[in-house]
Parts: C-alpha cells; sequence; structure tokens
C-alpha cells in the first residue's frame, strides 16, 4: 500500500439538491466536482459517482485504499429521513404513568394566536409503560418487573418494530433498570436499542427522552447508509461530520448527532478561511439549492446543545446554525393576490424550470432571466445525455405566463423583469432576517461584521444581502462554491461528553465538576484514540453550565484544568455572559451547576494547497464577455444594464473589478452589483467592498 501523502483524499458535501466533492491529490492539488445528488438516469450515489470521475475509473472499476487515502463526508441522509418521517419504526419504553410525557411535552405554544394547534407527527409507534420506578435519590420506589415487560416487547417485535428506545425516569443517574429493559430487548432481536442514559445523560425527563427517540429512529437509517457506502468504497477509512463539527468514524456515528452534518462542514470551512484571511467576525451566509444556512462567529464556534428539527426536540452538541427555507430552488408562485417564495423547494429532481425537467419557476430561474446567471458560463450538465446548457428560453416564457396573470388580477402592466426581480428581493429580505435574529436580535452590531458567502447560491447574492444589513464587506473564498465539502477537509476529530451535576456553586460543587470532567475526558480521548489517534495530537477544552436556582436556562463556563477557575471567577463569567444576553443580574440568587462538558479533539492535517511566489499587484483584469444584467435594489429603480463577464478562472491576484459584474466559476456564480468593487487576494479569495454608500 502506498504511504499517506502518495494517495488521494476525498472530501464530500452531500446536500438535498448538488453533492459538492473536493478531490485532494498526491500532490497537493485540488480538484472540484459538483453533481445533483439525485440523478438516478445516470449513477446511485453522487458521492460514490464523484469520486470514480475524479479518479478517473473505468467503470468496473473499483475505488480502493491504493489509491484513496480517506474520505471525510457531511450528509443529509438523517437530516431528511427525520424532515420526511422516513426513520425506523420505533417503539419507546417508559416508566409507568409517564405514556405520554413527551407527547405533552413543555406544552409551549410557539404559536400562541393560532385556533387550529396541528401537532408534529410523533417519531415511535408506540408505547409500553414498564413497571419500575427509582427516585431522584437513588432510592428504589417500584421494582423493575422483566416478566411483565417481556410479552409486551415480544409482541411490538412481532408487530415489526425493530428500533427501541428505552427512557426511565432519574435513568440518566440509576440506570440499572435501562440497562435490564435493554437486555430484554436484545434477547428478543431489536436491531436498534437506545437507551437513555448513554443517548443524553442529563437531567429532565422530555428532553433526554426526546433525544433518545430520536437516536432510536434515525440510527439504523444512517447504519445502512453507511454500510452500502462503506461497500462501495471497499476497505478506504470513512470519516463523517457530526453535528458539533467534529469528524467522526462512520460506523461510530450516532444517529442523534447526524442532523446537521452538512451545515457543521460549512461553518468549519468558513470559519477556518474566515480567520486565515484576518477576519476576526464573522457572519456565514451558505446559500444552497433548497436552504440557507446563517451563522455567527466572534472568537470562538457557536453551540446549542437544545434545539428543534423538524418539529421535533433534541438535546445534543450542535454548532448553532439558523437555517430558513429559502435557496436557489425556492419556488416562485402567484397566488392570485401576492408573489411568493418558498417555503416549498423544486431540489434536484425535477430542479429549476431552466434544467430542462419540466420544474417549477425558482430563484434561479429568476436570476437566469435577469442575467445574474449566464447559461453559457453555467455548466452543461443538463438534458437527457447530461450535455446541455441552462434553457432561458422556457423561463421566459413561464415568467411571461406569471406576468400576465399578475397584471390580469392587479389591473396593471407588469414586466418579467419586475416578476423575477420581485421575487429575488423577497429572497433577499428573508435571508437578511434569517441573519438579523442570529445577530442584531442578540445585541450584535452586524455592521462591524464581515459577511461571508458561499454554497452554490451564495455569491450570486451576497452584494444584495450585504446591502439589506447595512454592511459593506464580503469575503468569498476561491473554493466558495463548495466551502461546507472544504470544511470537512479542514474539521478536527472530536469526542464530546457531557453528565448532569445539579450541585450548588461552592468550593465541593467545583471539586464534584472537575472530578466529572476527568472521568468525562478519560472517556472521550479513549474513544480518539482507538480511532488511531495518538496521544500527542489529542486537547481538551472542559466547560460547565450554571445556572441562577430557579431558573430554568443555564449558560456555558469555561472550567479548564484542574484548580484553573474559583468559584469567584466562575460566577463572573457567568454574570459577563448573562448581562450580554439578558441586560439584567440577579446578584442575590445562588448558582448552580447543571452540568460538565468535555470536548477532546485531534487537530486536522494542513490541507492549503502549495503556493508558489505570486505578484499581486492591482491591475484591471481582461474581460471575458459583455453582458447584459438586470439591476434593481430598494433605492433606485430596476433597468438593464451593462456588466462585464470574468471568466474566475482567469483572474489574478491584485485584479480589481468594479460592479456591475458577473464572475462565472465551474461550481458558482458571483454577482458585484453596482456601488460594489472586488478584489482578488494572493490566494484566489475575492474581497468585496461597498465604493459607493448607500444613501440613509
Amino acid at each position: 500500500m502506498q504511504s499517506r501523502g502518495d494517495r488521494w483524499q476525498f472530501w464530500i458535501d452531500r446536500g438535498g439538491t448538488f453533492t459538492d466533492l473536493i478531490g485532494r491529490a498526491p500532490q497537493g492539488t485540488l480538484h472540484t466536482l459538483k453533481l445533483l445528488s439525485e440523478n438516478p438516469a445516470q449513477y446511485s450515489d453522487a458521492s460514490v459517482e464523484g469520486i470514480r470521475r475524479l479518479l478517473g475509473l473505468r467503470k468496473e472499476e473499483p475505488i480502493s485504499s491504493e489509491r484513496v487515502e480517506c474520505v471525510k463526508m457531511g450528509t443529509t441522509v438523517a437530516t431528511n429521513a427525520l424532515l420526511e418521517r422516513k426513520g425506523e419504526r420505533t417503539l419507546l419504553v417508559i416508566t409507568r404513568g409517564f405514556k405520554d410525557a413527551l407527547r405533552i411535552a413543555t406544552q409551549a405554544r410557539p404559536r400562541l394566536f393560532d385556533r387550529r394547534i396541528v401537532l408534529p407527527e410523533l417519531l415511535y409507534e408506540r408505547v409500553i409503560e414498564a413497571d419500575e420506578r427509582i427516585g431522584a435519590g437513588g432510592e428504589l420506589i417500584t421494582a423493575f418487573d422483566a416478566s411483565a415487560l417481556r410479552p409486551q416487547l415480544q409482541d411490538a417485535h412481532r408487530a415489526g418494530l425493530s428500533a427501541c428506545a428505552i427512557v426511565f425516569m432519574h435513568g440518566y443517574r440509576y440506570p440499572a433498570h435501562e440497562l435490564a429493559a435493554a437486555e430484554l430487548a436484545r434477547e428478543i432481536g431489536f436491531s436498534q436499542i437506545s437507551v437513555s442514559h448513554r443517548v443524553s445523560p442529563l437531567l429532565k425527563l422530555v428532553p433526554r427522552g426526546d433525544t433518545t427517540v430520536v437516536d432510536a429512529y434515525l440510527s439504523p437509517i444512517l447504519r445502512r447508509y453507511v454500510a452500502e457506502l462503506a461497500r462501495q468504497l471497499n476497505d478506504v477509512p470513512l470519516y463523517l461530520m457530526q453535528s458539533s463539527g467534529g469528524l467522526i468514524e462512520a460506523h461510530l456515528l450516532q444517529g442523534k448527532d447526524a442532523i446537521l452534518s452538512g451545515p457543521a462542514g460549512g461553518i468549519v470551512g468558513m470559519v477556518r478561511t474566515g480567520l486565515a484571511a484576518g477576519h476576526q467576525k464573522l457572519i456565514g451566509f451558505d446559500m444552497g439549492g433548497t436552504s440557507t444556512d446563517v451563522s455567527h462567529f466572534a472568537g470562538e464556534y457557536e453551540r446549542v446543545f437544545d434545539t428543534e428539527v423538524g418539529g421535533v426536540r433534541v438535546r445534543t452538541p450542535m454548532l448553532s446554525v439558523h437555517t430558513i427555507a429559502a435557496g436557489g430552488g425556492s419556488i416562485i408562485r402567484f397566488d392570485g393576490t401576492r408573489l411568493r417564495v418558498g417555503p416549498e423547494s423544486a431540489g434536484a429532481n425535477p430542479g429549476p424550470a431552466c434544467y430542462r425537467r419540466a420544474g417549477p419557476l425558482t430563484i434561479t430561474d429568476a436570476n437566469v432571466l435577469l442575467g445574474r446567471i449566464q447559461p453559457d458560463f453555467f455548466p452543461k450538465v443538463f438534458g437527457p445525455s447530461a450535455n446541455q446548457a441552462l434553457d432561458r428560453e422556457i423561463v421566459v416564457e413561464r415568467f411571461a405566463a406569471m406576468a400576465r396573470a399578475i397584471s390580469d388580477a392587479s389591473g396593471r402592466s407588469v414586466s418579467i423583469e419586475e416578476v423575477a426581480s420581485g421575487a429575488l428581493m423577497i429572497a433577499v429580505g428573508s435571508m437578511a432576517n434569517a441573519i438579523k435574529r442570529i445577530s442584531v436580535a442578540r445585541g450584535y452590531d452586524v455592521t462591524a461584521y464581515c459577511l461571508q458567502c458561499f454554497g452554490g447560491a451564495g455569491g450570486g447574492h451576497a452584494c444584495r444581502v450585504a446591502d439589506a444589513l447595512g454592511m459593506t464587506r464580503v469575503f468569498i473564498h476561491p473554493l466558495a462554491g463548495v466551502l461546507s465539502a472544504y470544511g470537512m477537509g479542514l474539521a478536527d476529530q472530536i469526542a464530546m461528553r457531557e453528565s448532569s451535576l445539579e450541585h450548588d456553586l461552592n468550593d465541593g460543587g467545583l471539586a464534584l465538576a472537575y472530578a466529572a470532567a476527568s472521568a468525562l475526558q478519560c472517556e472521550a480521548a479513549a474513544q480518539l484514540r482507538g480511532q488511531g489517534i495518538g496521544e500527542a495530537r489529542l486537547r481538551t477544552r472542559t466547560g460547565i453550565f450554571v445556572r441562577y436556582r430557579g431558573t430554568d436556562t443555564a449558560l456555558a463556563c469555561e472550567l479548564g484544568g484542574a484548580g484553573a477557575q474559583s468559584v469567584t471567577s466562575i460566577r463572573l463569567q457567568f454574570e459577563r455572559v448573562y448581562r450580554r444576553q439578558y441586560a439584567f443580574l440577579m446578584p442575590e440568587a445562588d448558582l448552580v451547576i447543571e452540568s460538565v462538558s468535555v470536548e477532546c479533539s485531534a487537530a486536522h492535517d494542513d490541507h492549503a494547497p502549495p503556493r508558489a511566489k505570486i505578484d499581486a499587484s492591482a491591475h484591471e483584469p481582461a474581460v471575458g464577455a459583455a453582458v447584459s444584467m438586470y439591476c434593481a435594489d430598494d433605492q433606485r429603480s430596476g433597468e438593464w444594464c451593462a456588466a462585464r463577464l470574468y471568466s474566475a478562472e482567469s483572474l489574478r491576484p491584485g485584479a480589481r473589478i468594479d460592479g456591475p459584474a458577473v464572475i462565472a466559476e465551474r461550481n458558482s456564480t458571483t454577482v458585484i452589483e453596482r456601488g460594489w468593487r472586488g478584489t482578488v487576494g494572493i490566494d484566489g479569495a475575492l474581497e468585496l467592498l461597498r465604493v459607493n454608500p448607500r444613501a440613509d
């Protein structure tokens, strides 16, 4: 077998519409490829097909570790199964008397004035109440009755339920009964058994139960996908991205940790490339075909431990990302009264109208009509033989029909450009509002940040979104179109552990926290060592979650190594974070250490492509083509403008481009609006700066 440096690595982001691949050749050069995630007429799996194409393999040639060192991948398999409710048939086993606890949940009413509340579909199909109960102090209240539980488990298994979630009261601290029930389920033949004290060993029955059910529901789907992928990759090591932003060997990934696998890679790529370019405060803007993910970075990764995805509550470490249903594939429609954009998406199949599959009008089509996407400079991968350009004619025809419908309904003549531009303005407004939710609404001045855009559709809308937010700087990495895939290659391998403590913040409580952190560190480090990582590469961060007694919201505080913090320093940390988030303090209230968390990581290899000495002096680049682009914003009426089109491959460091202009590349299109200037950096990154201030 060849050494590590003589083989390829592949970094893959399998999204809802496109699958992005980056192949790192043995010489260190990076090769990119973008494929439709679903194209059954051409291939069965986009990830495997992409690897084969980049390696130049013939149809009958296998992928092997002789040529491939590893594959690092983020996938939407778990996310899609959750959103579409296509997980494993699941049984919930819970303490008697709590059969409806997860359905009742917290009784939160996020839409208080809705007259008809539609609850999300439950993930579990059947509930069994087990005769057992251990008290909060560990005292036995009701002995575990295995003889009563066995026939009920057997009946559920015969009915076709193969996944089992076991959630007992106080099981996170006293797991004996959960372990006994799990052994019983294993004997009966359940293929997936998730127990709450392992899945989510924290206080509170409802979030612990919800997370355990999610894990049981998704893990078998993920396991089957990994098994099939591993079969096609033969003996090539496969790593998958976790929602927390770290890689893990594929067979170790649990369903609960894979929900935000793809977006996590984008955030890692954003942070690593943004910091390398000198930007310390970043707003991530990841616009893909189906949705847009926005994120915030101001010195450290932001993680959330309680979140809701697809109407399901999950308590597991996830990088904080806010997702909205606005992407290049968002469907544009007129309902007889209003022009609407999304939330429905055309997806990869049939895709937008211009994809030549009789799809609906989308934001991508609006960009084609307005000259922001030029079919002649877009990958020719459409049509029956996957070799045709985007179809602008059908786009014009469909927008003309919509314009006539709007004109008839409104009583005034509406042009096709106004319809397309209006749809684009609606989408930009939705994306700008999403960014405000993670920044302005939390007390951050977004105008002091750099907007880092990526995703296949990000560059085409970056200037418009920045203008809507009052931002003046945009950063676009040369691999922006596939940055989520690039993030897979830049990510560390991570193991995270957490445990409940529930003790007053005092010297005794702090000692218990350090003892718990030490045990968790040993457990997390052992997992990484089991993946072949040496002790010298391991790094550890420990933290605690602290809250005011009598309140429900715990905030993260740094714990550090043994003796690094005192009770006073922890209180100061907590009060600083609490005041920033809530603008007041409760100095008379006692503090409680709710839980302890540990993050053990192994740094990634340096994957920066080799650099040559380059002349980066400022210059005007050669224009690739003269095109027309419809320019419109909230301060000027729309009009067709003469714009210049450049090929990204032809731009050299130091190139300076004034808008309006279009930069076309294989994986994305960047639009520089009027009043903006783009400058190419020494590494090929594009910095956009507003040079003509907007009127107040």
